[in-house]
Order: C-alpha cells, then structure tokens, then sequence
C-alpha cells in the first residue's frame, strides 16, 4: 500500500486520493486542492498487483469489484490520474509499460479468421445494449459537434453529413462502406446523395439489423450488406468510407488494407477514412482494453496511416483531426449507460457493468487528457479527382443538412455539457 501511496504522490500534481486497506485504514496521498476521491481495496494481493501492472489490474481490479470507488466515481479517478498532465504538457510517469510486451503486440497478425472472431468478441454481445446508449441510428463512432450543447442525435446526424460531403458524391455511384455497423451511414449515403451501396461487416448482430433496415426502407436493391471480409472483395468502386473500423486492421496489416483500398477504388475515385488515432509517434495498445474490450485493436498515428499510403500512391487530398469530439460523444454514452445500470444488470451481470463503465470512462480521459484522436482523411488516386478548393465540402454539408433536419430538439435540456466543454479537466 505504501508503495502505491508514493506513486501517487509522484504523479498528482493536484488533487488527493484516499486509499482505504482491507482492514479499514486510510491514508490520503496528493498535495489538496482539487478533486478528491476515495479508493478501497478488498485484499492486500490487489494492491501488490496494481503496483506491478496499474495499466491492466486497475481496470480488472475494478471490474471484479476488488477496487471500489467510495467517494467519487471511476470517472473521477481516471481523471485524476490521466489528467495530472496531459499528453501536450511532455511525459508523465508512466503506468508499467513493458517494452516487450509492447514489441510483441506491435507486430501481431490479424489474419481474417481472427479479425472475425475479434469483431465477434465486441459486437455479438447482443444488440439490445447498444441499443441502451448509442443514439437511435446506433451510430458507434465519435459524433461531430458543431456546438458543444446539441444533443447526440444531432450531433451524430451531423457527422454523416460531415463525412458525405468530403466523398463528393454524385447520383448514381457505386459507394462502398467497410465496417458498416448496423447499417446506418450506407442508408444516409443512399437517401442524401442517391447512391448504391454495399456495406461490409464481420458481425452476424449487425448484418441482420443492417439487412432488416434496408428492407423497412424499401432499398435492398441499392442498399446491401455483406457478412465479407475487405481482404476477399473484388470489384470497383467509385466511393469508399470506413468509419471506426481501421482501428481493427492491427498495425502489422497497415500496408495490406490501403493497398486494397487503392485496387478497390475506381481511377477517379474518392475514399473517406474516419477512425481513432494517436497522437504523436506509434504507440502500443491499452492491455486492458485489447483483453477485454475490443482484442487485436491498434490505434493509428498520423505517421504510421502516411507510411502506408505513400507506399500505394494514395494522396492523403484533405484531413481533419477532431480532438474533443469523442469526448463529448463518450460523455453522452457513459451518461446513458449508467442510467441504464439496472437493464445492463439484467442483461449481463454487475461485472459486465463494471468492465463497460471502465472502457467508457477511460475513453474519455484519454480524449480529454490522453494521446487519443480523431482522424478524417481523405484519399484520392489522381490529384484531379475532386475540386481545387474545399467549397464543394461545405456546399454539400449544408445542403444535406437542410434535408434531413433532425426532429429533436438540437440541444440538450442541461447546461451540463457546456460547462464540460468550458472547463478545462483537472
């Protein structure tokens, strides 16, 4: 216990923890004056063990209710801990990062039979928990805030047409969406921009609600979804998007995924990738998210996606780095899973829970404080292949935007995330 107090004396800048032992007593590290929270641990081994592995065993210790959280939340907690110094601020103490290990995980293969048990692992744990914190398109990626107080509909809504307007689509075209979830950006495309499309995925949950949605809508002959890996496709296409998928391709598969994006694309074609990123150099992934959140992850830094591109002659035409959008999105989602504890129980169990509660908070520090990212980039094979300035992008936004007017309210009830966003983390 001591040697976890001097830790915590080494990395908080501000602010106090109180660590309670298994057999009631307390000692409050940190120098005051910010935020204070309390932490129990249950067994003396727990203390040991998230001394040697704090990266891994405080998210399991957590999740298996052998850290609890007595004053504050584990919200709190991380935000304590992340936020001590946030990434731009230089290096912070580290969190027992085993250069080996990292070496290891770095270079590890996703062949497809395991990207489709890896994508099982995370979106075949049933449909009816999505369905209790994303927003009603079951959109599962960062959302695009154009004011940090509208609401997560709208703010999901705005991100497809953010990112249809950078596709520079044209009735008629064929569109390819890799990683095409539950369906719901390939039937935008389709409505918005009077496009076919062919939306692929590695999860039977979502091929099923993908599929069904297309036939409420009347358009399974111009929206269809395949059960495919993007390694087995053939054909071309004049339009590609991927949206929160390439954080599954594993940086070993880099140069394989953008060299078949190029085969896929038609000569003038246009690709749209949205994903998660790092920032700064390569990184190694977070061990307790790979183990049991999403396995095989690797998020991208900007060097690493240009590395591969230029391997393939693929022109990098625009980017856009969203840096505080996914915390707003993962906000909104923490909040709505948490009000959904007592479904999320009964569905799962209290471990589940916890586990879910640890992934969801964890992203927003890491989004807040951390070295994570958004990335929009667009890729293009001949330099000509769209306008010379980027007005069609915000013509086209608009343009979509009008058309689809969402019918809730845009902004949300409380104040609550305008004082998030006006606030800097502590």
């Amino acid at each position: 216990m001591a040697l976890i107090g001097r830790f915590i004396e080494q990395i908080l800048p501000v602010g106090s923890i109180t660590l309670v032992q298994p057999d009631g007593g307390r000692e409050t590290y940190g120098p005051g004056g910010g935020k204070h929270v309390t932490v129990r641990l249950h067994d003396r081994r727990a203390a040991f063990e998230l001394f040697r592995n704090p990266r891994l065993k405080l998210g399991e210790h957590y999740m298996d209710g052998r850290l609890t959280i007595e004053d504050g939340t584990i919200l709190d907690l991380l935000e304590l801990i992340v936020g001590a110094k946030p990434w731009e601020q230089g290096k912070r103490k580290g969190l027992g990062k085993g250069k080996a290990k990292a070496f290891k995980r770095f270079f590890r293969r996703n062949d497809p039979t395991k990207s489709r048990r890896n994508v099982a692992h995370h979106y075949d744990v049933g449909n009816q928990l999505y369905e209790l914190f994303l927003d009603r398109d079951l959109q599962y990626s960062c959302a695009y805030f154009t004011d940090p107080d509208n609401t997560l509909e709208q703010a999901q809504e705005d991100k497809k047409a953010h990112i249809a307007a950078k596709l520079y689509l044209k009735p008629g075209q064929k569109v390819l969406d890799i990683g095409c979830g539950w369906g719901g950006t390939a039937l935008y495309l389709n409505r918005v921009a009077d496009v076919d499309v062919l939306g692929i995925t590695l999860s039977e949950e979502q091929l099923k609600v993908a599929r069904q949605r297309a036939r409420d809508a009347g358009v399974s002959d111009r929206v269809r979804f395949e059960l495919i890996d993007y390694r087995h496709l053939d054909g071309h296409f004049d339009r590609i998007v991927s949206i929160g998928m390439f954080e599954h391709v594993g940086a070993a598969h880099y140069d394989e995924f953008f060299a078949k994006c190029r085969d896929l694309l038609t000569d003038d074609g246009v690709m749209l990738l949205h994903t998660i990123g790092k920032l700064g150099g390569p990184g190694t992934p977070d061990p307790f998210t790979d183990k049991w959140i999403f396995p095989g992850y690797h998020l991208p830094s900007l060097s690493q996606m240009s590395t591969s591109t230029e391997k393939v002659k693929l022109i990098a035409s625009d980017f856009e780095m969203l840096r505080l959008h996914y915390a707003y999105t993962l906000r909104e989602w923490l909040r709505r899973f948490t009000n959904a504890h007592d479904k999320v129980v009964k569905l799962y169990d209290e471990k589940f829970f916890r586990m879910w509660e640890f992934y969801l908070a964890g992203g927003i520090v890491m989004f807040e404080s951390g070295a994570a990212c958004n990335y929009q980039v667009q890729y293009i094979r001949d330099r000509r292949a769209v306008p010379i300035t980027r007005d069609y992008m915000a013509e086209a936004e608009a343009r979509y935007r009008k058309s689809l007017m969402a019918p809730a309210a845009k902004k949300r009830p409380s104040q609550a995330r305008k004082a998030e966003a006006a606030e800097p983390v502590k």
